[in-house]
């Protein structure tokens, strides 16, 4: 009987303890405090939660109500997000991060009356830019605040120097609120206790870098993404040496990377990645002891930091504990690193944009944790098939792969990618063969992009298609697709079709409709013709449709007036007609509109004026009537190109136009005066009209202008001298042809066109500034042809003066301009000589020097330049031998004719020995002609080469007369050969990579 009262005693003994124990367990949770909620504070609750909606778009990914607990007559204690003092019942903490919260916090809130707070949490909800108000500095006893993600604006107020007790601050990634250096310098002299400072896109632009070191020393956490600092980065940061997650990435940090970053070496994440304007450098040495030093680092981004120092090897001696490692556009350069089976661990691998070379190691295949990888857009990276089959068979994590640009002729080895792959990009691959229709049915496929694959064959598989893709990108292949009902049907969660210069089967697009999630539509380029469907109408989320280069017809579609959050509409190149839809003018967000090509009638529409259009091109249609004036003064503008008739107007002000044409219209009047507030202006054609003004001196003040041409107007008397030192200062092209100019050829101007006294090595194609799709185009007249260009390059430079009536010589000067591609001095009443200097314009393809007056021999020197492939002399009063060579060879009769002392081939008069030119000229002693040509070269030997180009030409007339070159000569070959080298280089890669 004992023995039963002994364990009974002990069982109730227990119970007590474990009620006891349960109970203590529960007074010191948080979220169950022993005393109900003060009643001051449940209400100061109740109202916050009332100011505000739940909408399911304000919060990231998060679906949970926190405040769907919050009931009046409960305990507020007990609340979802809440946290009480145990004793008194005051709330203490509010975490009310992704709560989905949307509305506007007023500084009467009676969220601020919750003094006792501890630890507040508002991020990832939307308070639709509501300031970040001074009250926010009552909570003296805050540790934490967390209001990022969450839409806020306006000013930190420097109330927030009072929460000296903060250990935790993150203000970032809202509506880019603004911190003042006053602010600045209270908050980190107060802050004493700060651990951590998050305040990314937080305009810090007028704080100086350097105000940074009066930050705590015990700072483990500094994250200051994109806040606008600029200048150098501060010049010592062994302060820190706590730190371990450092982010200035974003920023316009020029300079050297400050040596000391080696002495933080509990460093766990360094980010100085896109720094604009200047790059970062880091040097080699400076590299070498980072990855010394920085044993517990797991996070290297450096993307454009300028490495070019750095050998591509040096990577493999970080720490084999790292997991990310992101240098894209890093100047680096060389060889591949050789081996990489050292960072096993490495998760995200980008060397994206860099000069590396060479193939892709086999070992590669040994990173086994990798989950993205990019190396796009390198120079001529390759993987051979063997090492890309050992690759993806042991990457069996891999999720993302970008290796646009890498040379991998392999089509057949893609289907052993990993079944958990969700992004690929083998753009501009070189890819040959049948595609592999089993990548398109990956089960995680949400990205595809084989664009510029051209010799890239199969077919698409419309059916069973990944249900998460998002993104296909097909353009510029071989890969017949069937857009018929299974495609539109089964591709719902598309949201970016890109198809460009596809091999389209047939087509339904009334069933397009289906695509209710797309954001970009292009389907450029195919042939596909008859109306737009209205059902087009139905893809309401559509940002960017592209239709052009196609044989669309009938009216545009009342049906697209529902796409209003169109920003990009290109319908060029079709046959549409019927007059500009009203509607268009419905779509506030529409930012580029073309429409040219076509076969519209009537007029501009004058609510035109209604949108806030950056590019609007209407060339080439039917349309008359005036322009309205008021496109004129938009100040977004910066591309315009109009067919219709009326006078310019004035332009505002602080416009963006870059470029403006308006050639082939009629367009009468003068050209206003306040063109020159068109300050970011490129190009400009006013070619084709009936403008009647003197020359427009003003233009001279235009600093970005490349093109001016005003060709075939009315335009009369002198052109005189420039009026300012620096008139023109990037002009490459300058047509003034066909017009009642009058007085000597304008030779100053040529002494202040810089850019034309040097070949544009960039060689690119002039674009709008945002709009990559959108090429600028002129017409001009090109070796004899009225061409329009409907793209051209910096590269091209032209001069053109003819079918005016100017007087004088043509100046020795013009030798300098070695940027011209062609001259035309034609149809004027010139005198005197041809020049010996024209013979350095090695760029030359079209020289037109026809019906003026000028007189003595053809320069034998012209023989020589390689790439002239039009050449008129004819009408002139030129006499004797025409120049003999390969190059003169084969131009006709018709390029000399109208000169009567000219003899020898191809005109049928012959040279007698007296007449007869000499290959190889003397030394030259004509006026400036001394600077172009310097004694001790024979062009005999340049001669012997131009057959084969003109690089290799001069070279072997260097090798032939090394015993007598000048050091300067030298220079040039070697200058030239380089140049010609990278060029060659350069376009091969762009004619492979470039986006059509």
């Amino acid at each position: 009987m004992g023995f039963y009262l002994l364990s009974l005693s002990q069982l109730l003994s227990s119970i007590l303890f474990l009620f006891h124990f349960q109970t203590a367990i529960s007074s010191s949770n948080y979220s169950s405090p022993s005393h109900s909620c003060a009643h001051d504070q449940s209400l100061s609750l109740l109202q916050f939660k009332a100011s505000f909606s739940i909408n399911s778009s304000a919060s990231g990914y998060c679906q949970h109500l926190k405040t769907e607990s919050w009931k009046e007559g409960t305990d507020c204690c007990l609340w979802d997000g809440v946290t009480c003092e145990m004793k008194t019942g005051v709330v203490t903490e509010l975490n009310l991060a992704c709560s989905l919260l949307y509305g506007t916090l007023h500084p009467n809130s009676t969220l601020f009356s919750l003094r006792h707070l501890r630890k507040l949490d508002l991020s990832d909800n939307h308070f639709k830019s509501s300031h970040i108000f001074p009250q926010f500095g009552q909570f003296s006893n805050l540790t934490h605040l967390n209001l990022s993600l969450s839409v806020f604006a306006g000013q930190v107020p420097s109330e927030f120097s009072l929460l000296s007790k903060l250990v935790s601050l993150d203000l970032s990634k809202n509506d880019n609120p603004s911190l003042e250096p006053i602010s600045f310098d209270k908050l980190v002299q107060n802050l004493t206790q700060l651990r951590e400072l998050r305040l990314s896109r937080v305009d810090m632009s007028l704080v100086a870098p350097d105000s940074l070191m009066n930050l705590s020393s015990s700072l483990s956490s500094l994250i200051l993404n994109s806040c606008g600092l600029q200048g150098k980065l501060p010049s010592s940061m062994r302060k820190f040496k706590h730190l371990q997650y450092l982010n200035l990435g974003k920023n316009s940090f020029s300079g050297p990377i400050p040596y000391d970053l080696e002495q933080l070496t509990e460093l766990a994440l360094l980010v100085l990645s896109g720094n604009e304007n200047d790059y970062l450098s880091l040097e080699p040495t400076s590299f070498d002891k980072l990855v010394q030093n920085l044993t517990q680092l797991r996070d290297l981004r450096l993307s454009m930091v300028d490495m070019s120092m750095v050998a591509p090897d040096s990577l493999m001696n970080l720490s084999s504990s790292l997991s990310s490692l992101i240098l894209y556009s890093c100047r680096l350069q060389g060889k591949f690193p050789s081996s990489m089976r050292k960072l096993k661990h490495l998760q995200c691998f980008n060397l994206g944009e860099n000069n590396l070379t060479g193939s892709i190691p086999y070992d590669f295949g040994q990173l086994n944790e990798l989950v993205s990888i990019d190396l796009s857009f390198n120079d001529y990276l390759s993987v051979e098939p063997n090492s890309f089959d050992k690759i993806v068979q042991n990457l069996t994590k891999l999720r993302g792969l970008n290796l646009g640009s890498v040379n991998m002729v392999i089509p057949n080895s893609l289907a052993n990618l990993s079944s958990s792959l969700s992004a690929l990009s083998l753009w501009s691959c070189g890819l040959q063969g049948k595609f592999p229709g089993n990548i398109f049915l990956l089960p995680n496929l949400q990205v595809l992009d084989v664009t510029s694959n051209d010799c890239l064959t199969g077919s698409f598989p419309s059916s069973n298609v990944s249900n998460y893709l998002w993104f296909l990108g097909l353009s510029h292949t071989r890969i017949s697709v069937d857009l018929g009902n299974d495609f539109f049907t089964n591709l719902k969660s598309l949201e970016t079709l890109a198809m460009r210069d596809c091999n389209i089967l047939r087509s339904n697009l009334t069933l397009v409709g289906h695509l209710t999630q797309l954001t970009r539509l292009e389907l450029v380029g195919n042939n596909l013709g008859g109306l737009i469907p209205s059902s087009l109408g139905n893809l309401v989320q559509l940002h960017s449709l592209f239709l052009d280069r196609n044989n669309f017809s009938g009216q545009i579609p009342s049906s697209l007036r529902n796409l209003v959050q169109l920003h990009s509409l290109f319908l060029d190149h079709n046959n549409f007609s019927g007059q500009i839809p009203d509607f268009l003018s419905t779509l506030t967000q529409l930012e580029s509109l073309g429409l040219s090509n076509n076969h519209l009638v009537g007029s501009i529409p004058s609510q035109i004026n209604t949108l806030s259009l950056k590019l609007f091109d209407l060339r080439n249609n039917h349309l008359h009537g005036p322009i309205p004036s008021s496109i004129f003064k938009q100040e977004n503008l910066e591309t315009l190109a109009l067919a219709s008739n009326s006078k310019l107007t004035a332009f505002s002000k602080g416009n963006n136009l870059g470029y403006l044409n308006l050639n082939g219209n009629e367009l009468e009047g003068k050209i206003p005066s306040s063109i020159i507030n068109c300050a970011m202006l490129e190009v400009l054609d006013l070619g084709n009209n009936k403008i009647e003004d003197t020359f427009p001196y003003f233009l001279e003040m235009l600093p970005e202008l490349h093109v001016l041409v005003l060709k075939s107007n009315k335009l009369q008397g002198f052109v005189n001298s420039p009026t300012t030192n620096d008139s023109f200062p990037k002009l490459r092209i300058f047509d003034i042809s066909s017009n009642n100019l009058s007085g000597p050829l304008p030779t100053e101007y040529l002494y202040s066109l810089e850019a034309l006294m040097a070949y544009d090595k960039k060689s690119t194609y002039m674009m709008a500034k945002n709009y990559s799709d959108y090429a600028y185009s002129i017409k001009v007249t090109w070796k004899g042809f009225e061409i329009k260009f409907e793209k051209f390059q910096s590269a091209l430079g032209i001069l053109d003066f003819s079918n005016n009536n100017f007087t004088g010589e043509i100046p020795n000067l013009t030798g300098k301009l070695n940027g011209l591609r062609q001259l035309n001095l034609s149809h004027n009443s010139l005198r005197g000589q041809i020049p010996l200097s024209l013979g350095m314009l090695f760029n030359l393809e079209s020289l037109d020097l026809s019906s003026n007056l000028l007189t003595g021999r053809i320069p034998q020197q012209l023989a020589f330049i390689t790439f002239l492939a039009v050449l008129n002399l004819s009408h002139n009063q030129l006499e004797g031998a025409i120049p003999r060579g390969k190059q003169f060879q084969t131009f006709s009769a018709s390029s000399f004719e109208g000169n009567l002392g000219l003899c020898g081939f191809p005109m049928p008069k012959d040279c007698n020995s007296s007449e007869a030119p000499a290959l190889q000229p003397s030394n030259f002693h004509d006026g400036d002609d001394s600077t172009f040509f310097a004694d001790g070269f024979g062009w005999k030997a340049v001669a012997i080469g131009y057959g084969c180009g003109f690089v290799f030409g001069v070279t072997v007339g260097y090798v032939v007369y090394r015993a007598r070159k000048p050091a300067w000569f030298l220079r040039l070959v070697e200058d030239i050969w380089n140049l010609k080298a990278r060029r060659t280089k350069k376009n091969a890669r762009r004619n492979g990579v470039r986006r059509n």
